[in-house]
C-alpha cells in the first residue's frame, strides 16, 4: 500500500454479527475461507489505500468477530451498533483519515482493483463523494463509496434522523451541500447479487468460489464474464429478460407512433411518458371488466382511470355491448336519422326535468365548444369566465394568448401551447379559481362577461356555498351558467352531480361515463338558452351515428336497474379510507382529493412526482396499472382491491425510506413521469 498526494486513504469496512435476517453471516464459510476473510484477502492488495480498518459494534455479540479480525492482523475500531454514522466517523477520525473508502462486510468478492479505480477517479475529480450505487449499474456486492473526511464530519454534525444515522452516507448524498458523482458500468448488471443477505446468496457465493477453484485472485471483470453469468445466474437472467421484454411490443409501437403521429397519440392523458417512460404497456389488445391485455399478452388490472373515466360499468359491459351490437347489425349510419337520439334526449330530460332541450356530440371538447357557442348566442356577449379544464378548442386556449402570463398554468397542465389560436380571441376567455368569489366578481365587473363555465368539482368535494354564490351572481347579471359535467356526470348519481347538490345551471354537459366507453356527449339545458342554437350553425356528420345514443340508452338502463352510482360511491369511499390507513401506517403525509368516484392523492413532499412514478413502476411489476389516481368501476371487487392495497402498502414502505433519506434513484429505474404539457414529437 502506498501514499498518494500525501492523502491518508483508509478503507473502512462496516461489519457486524447481529443481522436479524442472517445472524453471524459475515463469519459464514465459503469453503476454505469465510466471508470476512475473503474480503480481507481481496482488499489488502489495494495500491492506493494506507489502511484497512473494520468498524464493528462494541458489544458481546460481536466479540467473536473482533477476535477473528484481530487474528488476521487487521485494524479494528468498535463503536455504537445503532448509530452507525457515529461509529464510522469515530473510526475515520481515530485513524486520521483524509479520504475514506466505505465497504460493507457482506461483500466477499469486492475487488481491490475496483476500489483503486474509484480512488483514482476521486483524486482526479473535484468531488466530495463518488459511488457506483446511485443509480446502481454494478452488481449488488461490488458497491464502492469514496468520500472525504470533511464531508463525513459535516454529516456527523447535521444528520439527525434515525435513517441518516443508520446509513452512513445518506446525508452526504441528499443534503445538496456536496459535489457527488456516480460511476456507471457499461451494462446494467444491477440485477445480479454478490452480497450475502440470505442462505440462498451464500450458496451462490460458494458456487462462484468453487468455479474459480477457491483462488481468490480473480478480478471483478472476470467475475462479470458472460460465461459465469450464464452458468450461475440463469434465474436472474430470465427474470431480467422478462422485465425488459414484458412491454416490448407496446414500446416499439410507441416509438413508431411518435414518428407518424404528432404528439404520438390522440389523447394527452394516455401518453405513456405520463406514467412510466420506456416501460408503460401503452397499447391494448383487449379489455374486459377491469382487466386489460396488452400487445405482449400481459394481463393487467386497471387500478388507474378506467379509460380516463369512461368505463364506470367496466370494460366491454355485456349489457351495453348487446345494444351496440344490435345497432351495428341494423346499420350504424344512413341518409335518415336514428330514433335513438330522440329516445336519449327524452331520457336525459326525464332524469333532469328542469331542462328542456338536448344537443348531442361525440367528444367532451366538442360538447364544450357547442355549449359555449349556444351560451354566447343566448347572452349576446362574447366573453367567458371559466373555472377548470374544458378541452382543446380555441375559445379555451385563447386564455393563454396573454404573453405575460399563461392563465391556464394555474389549472390542470402547465405550458399548454397555443400556436394556431387566433390572436383576435385575446381577452375573450378569463379564468377564475374555484372558490375565489372576488376574482369572479372582478371579471363580471370589468370584462363584460356573458357566460360562466365551470366544473362542479375536480380535486375537491363540491363547494356548495361557492356554487350557490356563482348561480346567484349569474342570475343577477343575466349571465348564462354552464356546468361541465363530462367527468362527474353519471358517476356519483344517475345523471348530473348538480342534481345531488340541488344547484341548477342553465346548461349541463355530460360525457365519458354516459356511454360506458362509446363516444357520446350531451349538451342539455333550459329552453330560453337552448333555443339560441337555432340561430347558430352547429352540425356534424358523425354526431348522427346510432352507436353513441344506443350505448348511452343501454348504459343508463343498466345504471338505473343496478344503482351503479351507489356501488361506485361505496368502492371509492373504501379506496380513500384505505389510502388514509396505508399512509398513516407508514407515517407518510398525503392529501386525498376528489369525490369518492373520482379519487386521487398527493404526497406532501417535493418528491411527489417521483413517488407517483415509483408507484406505477412497482405496481406494474405485479401486473397492476396504477398511479396516484383511481377511478373505481363496479368491476373492482373486494378481492382485487385487497391485492391493490397490499401492494400499494409495500410501495409506501419504500417511499417512507426515501422520505427518511434513502436516495430514490436506488429504486426508480426510469425517468420521472411527465407532469405538465411538453412537446412530445
Amino acid at each position: 500500500m502506498v501514499n498518494m498526494k500525501k492523502k491518508l486513504i483508509n478503507i473502512i469496512v462496516q461489519s457486524r454479527l447481529g443481522s436479524k435476517r442472517f445472524p453471524n453471516k459475515v463469519l459464514s464459510s465459503l469453503g476454505k475461507v469465510n466471508i470476512t476473510e475473503s474480503l480481507i484477502i481481496r482488499l489488502k492488495k489495494s495500491k492506493y489505500a494506507n489502511n484497512l480498518v473494520f468498524a464493528i459494534p462494541d458489544n458481546k455479540v460481536n466479540d467473536k468477530l473482533f477476535t477473528f479480525i484481530k487474528s488476521k492482523n487487521v485494524n479494528i475500531y468498535r463503536g455504537s451498533e445503532t448509530n452507525v454514522l457515529d461509529r464510522f466517523y469515530k473510526t475515520a477520525k481515530f485513524y486520521s483519515s483524509d479520504i475514506i473508502v466505505r465497504i460493507t462486510g457482506d461483500c466477499p468478492f469486492i475487488d481491490y482493483k475496483l476500489v483503486d479505480k474509484f480512488v483514482k477517479f476521486f483524486l482526479k475529480n473535484k468531488a466530495d463523494y463518488i459511488s457506483n450505487i446511485y443509480p446502481a449499474t454494478f452488481p449488488d456486492g461490488l458497491d464502492v463509496e469514496v468520500f472525504s473526511f470533511k464531508a463525513l464530519e459535516v454529516a456527523k454534525k447535521f444528520a439527525k434522523s434515525q435513517y441518516e444515522q443508520e446509513h452512513v452516507t445518506t446525508y452526504i448524498r441528499n443534503s445538496g451541500k456536496f459535489i457527488t458523482k456516480n460511476l456507471l458500468h457499461n451494462n446494467d448488471l444491477s440485477y445480479l447479487k454478490f452480497s450475502i443477505d440470505t442462505i440462498k446468496n451464500l450458496v451462490k457465493a460458494k458456487a462462484i468460489l468453487k468455479y474459480f477453484k477457491s483462488d481468490l485472485k480473480f478480478s471483478y471483470t472476470k467475475l462479470l464474464d458472460k460465461k459465469i453469468i450464464k452458468k450461475l445466474f440463469k434465474d436472474e437472467l430470465i427474470k431480467k429478460k422478462t422485465e425488459n421484454e414484458k412491454t416490448k411490443t407496446g414500446q416499439f409501437f410507441w416509438k413508431k407512433a411518435k414518428k407518424l403521429i404528432p404528439g404520438g397519440n390522440m389523447l394527452l392523458s394516455k401518453n405513456p411518458d405520463r406514467y412510466l417512460p420506456g416501460v408503460w404497456p401503452t397499447y391494448f389488445q383487449s379489455a374486459k371488466g377491469c382487466e386489460i391485455k396488452d400487445l405482449d399478452g400481459n394481463k393487467f388490472i386497471d387500478f388507474s382511470t378506467m379509460g380516463v373515466g369512461t368505463n364506470v360499468l367496466g370494460y366491454a359491459n355485456r349489457f351495453v355491448d348487446s345494444g351496440v351490437k344490435k345497432a351495428i347489425h341494423n346499420g350504424n349510419m344512413s341518409t335518415l336519422n336514428c330514433k335513438e337520439e330522440v329516445l336519449l334526449a327524452e331520457k336525459l330530460i326525464e332524469l333532469h326535468p328542469w331542462f328542456h332541450k338536448v344537443k348531442f356530440a361525440r367528444t367532451g371538447g366538442e360538447a364544450n365548444a357547442v355549449a359555449i357557442r349556444i351560451a354566447r348566442a343566448a347572452s349576446g356577449k362574447d366573453n367567458v369566465a371559466f373555472c377548470g379544464y374544458h378541452g382543446w378548442h380555441d375559445w379555451y386556449l385563447s386564455s393563454n394568448l396573454n404573453s405575460k402570463k399563461k392563465n391556464l398554468d394555474t389549472y390542470l397542465l402547465k405550458g399548454l401551447e397555443i400556436d394556431g389560436v387566433p390572436k383576435q380571441l385575446k381577452k375573450t376567455s378569463f379564468p377564475f379559481e374555484y372558490g375565489n368569489k372576488n376574482k369572479l366578481i372582478s371579471l363580471i365587473k370589468n370584462q363584460n362577461i356573458g357566460v360562466i363555465k365551470m366544473e362542479v368539482c375536480r380535486n375537491t368535494e363540491p363547494d356548495i356555498k361557492f356554487l350557490k354564490f356563482v348561480s346567484s351572481v349569474a342570475k343577477k347579471n343575466k349571465i348564462v351558467l354552464i356546468f361541465d359535467e363530462c367527468t362527474t356526470g353519471f358517476r356519483q348519481s344517475i345523471g348530473g352531480l348538480h342534481a345531488e347538490i340541488k344547484i341548477i345551471p342553465d346548461i349541463a354537459i355530460f360525457g365519458k361515463a354516459l356511454g360506458n366507453g362509446y363516444p357520446i356527449t350531451a349538451i342539455i339545458g333550459k329552453d330560453e338558452v337552448m333555443n339560441a342554437a337555432n340561430k347558430s350553425f352547429i352540425s356534424s356528420t358523425f354526431w348522427s351515428d346510432r352507436i353513441g345514443p344506443a350505448a348511452a340508452l343501454k348504459t343508463i338502463e343498466y345504471m338505473q336497474k343496478n344503482k351503479t352510482w351507489k356501488q361506485v360511491y361505496d368502492i371509492g369511499k373504501k379506496i380513500q379510507k384505505n389510502w388514509e390507513n396505508i399512509a398513516k401506517h407508514n407515517n407518510l403525509d398525503i392529501k386525498i382529493n376528489g369525490i369518492y368516484s373520482l379519487s386521487s392523492f398527493t404526497f406532501k413532499s417535493t418528491m411527489h412526482q417521483k413517488y407517483k412514478t415509483l408507484i406505477t413502476q412497482e405496481m406494474l411489476k405485479n401486473n397492476m396499472l396504477a398511479s396516484n389516481v383511481f377511478y373505481p368501476s363496479i368491476s373492482h371487487n373486494d378481492k382485487l382491491l385487497q391485492k391493490y392495497y397490499n401492494n400499494l402498502n409495500d410501495v409506501f414502505k419504500t417511499i417512507k425510506l426515501c422520505e427518511e433519506g434513502s436516495d430514490i434513484r436506488k429504486y426508480l429505474k426510469t425517468e420521472t413521469s411527465l407532469k405538465d404539457f411538453k412537446r412530445l414529437n
